[in-house]
């Protein structure tokens, strides 16, 4: 069974159902739409209230723990982490100097690696590698 609806066919309102071309403006609609705006953002307003009270109950739910396993919150610790990278330059004109790796050191700390390494050598390498 298939229904086809023409606009001249059906009752006088089904032509303003589909968009006809009578429309009847509404002297309240201006004052409606801003009621309705209005209710829209206190419901906004609500709705953050609402998260931002669960968010600080959240909040101390955390720090209670942190406490209790004295762990520090994420922005102290990497607050002092930038202190600490931040310290060592305040007196400098220069930039930082990097890191030096293991083994590439002082001559003295060179010098003790290689007193370990003869130490554990037998007798003959160990004159072989002092000539």
């Amino acid at each position: 069974m298939f229904l086809s609806l023409s606009l001249s066919g059906g009752p006088p309102d089904v032509g303003k159902m589909l968009g006809g071309e009578e429309k009847e403006e509404d002297p309240d609609a201006a004052k409606k739409e801003e009621e309705r705006q209005e209710a829209l953002r206190q419901q906004e307003e609500e709705r953050k209230a609402k998260y931002a009270k669960m968010e600080a109950e959240r909040e101390q739910m955390r720090q209670g723990i942190r406490d209790k396993y004295g762990l520090k919150k994420k922005e102290e610790a990497e607050a002092e982490a930038a202190a600490a990278a931040e310290e060592p330059a305040a007196g400098s004109l220069t930039r930082p100097k990097k890191a030096v790796p293991a083994g590439c050191g002082d001559e003295e700390e060179e010098e003790s690696i290689m007193d370990t390494v003869m130490k554990y050598l037998p007798g003959p390498l160990q004159d072989m590698l002092k000539k």
